[in-house]
């Protein structure tokens, strides 16, 4: 499925290699349709494992890229990020003692992010399964949507065996924080905080590959 991980945005080809990594997707909406976006992929837990192939050519019949490649590949996707009409202040870390890495941007609104994302998937970075019209808001409805992704069970059932198995531990983690309250929404697997200004969805990745939990939700404002 062609590095089946880029489905969530993945730019770190060693994340492909171990099932123990988390993903992060992070998004803080402003009452006017400002706000920032942030994705984290985290695979500290496999750093051992990861420090050990790093040092191989490959494995499982894939070559092991190397730390340069994968620093030219996220600063790819940076430039190619700072170069979309309305995002603004994209950055980036990389962490490769704990194999952490951060991309970060400000939006005018948040369909700058899906435009940005169309952008990487048109230069190879993504791979073509990856969603990328994922945000829509419409202001005066006073509404925010995580748009529905397409199942990829099909394209999950013909992998091998050792390449599902890098599934097996991935988990995903989306956190939505607003500056308006939060009246309702559609799906109640977002948790709602106390102050009812942020959702959180936590979700084993293979559970959204198969669509056994949904991401799309429709949140109105107060």
């Amino acid at each position: 499925m062609k590095n089946f991980l880029k489905l969530f945005l993945l730019f770190l080809p060693l994340l492909f290699l171990t099932s123990c990594f988390d993903i992060l997707d992070k998004v803080n909406v402003k009452a006017d349709g400002t706000g920032e976006y942030t994705i984290i992929l985290n695979a500290s837990k496999s750093k051992t494992r990861l420090a050990s192939i790093s040092k191989m050519e490959t494995i499982n019949g894939k070559k092991v890229p190397k730390k340069g490649e994968i620093e030219n590949k996220i600063n790819e996707a940076a430039k190619i990020f700072k170069a979309t009409p309305g995002i603004s202040n994209v950055k980036t870390s990389m962490d490769f003692d704990n194999y952490i890495i951060k991309l970060s941007c400000n939006f005018k609104k948040i369909e700058n992010i899906n435009a940005g994302l169309e952008k990487l998937k048109a230069q190879n970075i993504l791979g073509k399964m990856v969603p990328t019209q994922v945000y829509s808001q419409n202001l005066e409805k006073k509404t925010l949507t995580r748009n529905k992704v397409n199942t990829f069970k099909a394209d999950y059932d013909k992998m091998s065996k050792a390449d599902k198995e890098v599934f097996n531990d991935a988990r995903y983690t989306s956190i939505m924080q607003f500056e308006s309250t939060v009246k309702s929404q559609t799906n109640n697997t977002y948790v709602l905080s106390p102050n009812k200004k942020a959702l959180k969805l936590e979700a084993d990745i293979l559970d959204l590959i198969l669509q056994k939990k949904q991401i799309q939700n429709t949140i109105l404002f107060q």
